[in-house]
């Protein structure tokens, strides 16, 4: 049996701070935009607050978070594993680590082709 291929992880810290968040603001919400005033930052919102688009995705969910990419976005990285970590710095003015110090950052990796295939193989079995 193959194991699932998952699209978006995180690192131990977004762990930690996603837990610190959600014990401040109750029930979180990620979206990966692709641009605009905050570049391409994982946004992290007060679940309630955030109204996810026609075109955006679900990808996943980090620390029991639901993460939605913006469709174009995921047009464009379709193809690669995002890894949500936590540097020093500054976060998106709108997204909630912002005086934390610390913010979130999205790292990547290609999918291996076994990956790769997985992926296509539930996506198949997912639209049929």
């Amino acid at each position: 049996m193959t194991e699932k291929v998952l699209r978006v992880t995180a690192t131990e810290a977004a762990l930690a701070l996603i837990d610190q968040l959600r014990t401040k603001y109750g029930p979180l919400m990620f979206h990966q935009s692709g641009g605009c005033c905050d570049g391409s930052a994982p946004m992290c919102y007060p679940q309630a607050e955030f109204i996810v688009g026609d075109y955006d995705r679900l990808l996943g969910h980090i620390g029991g978070v639901p993460f939605y990419i913006s469709g174009p976005q995921f047009e464009y990285w379709q193809h690669t594993h995002l890894i949500i970590d936590v540097v020093p710095g500054r976060g998106g003015m709108f997204s909630l680590e912002g005086p934390t110090g610390q913010r979130f950052l999205t790292r990547s990796r290609l999918y291996s082709d076994e990956e790769w295939a997985t992926l296509e193989a539930a996506e198949r079995t997912r639209v049929a």
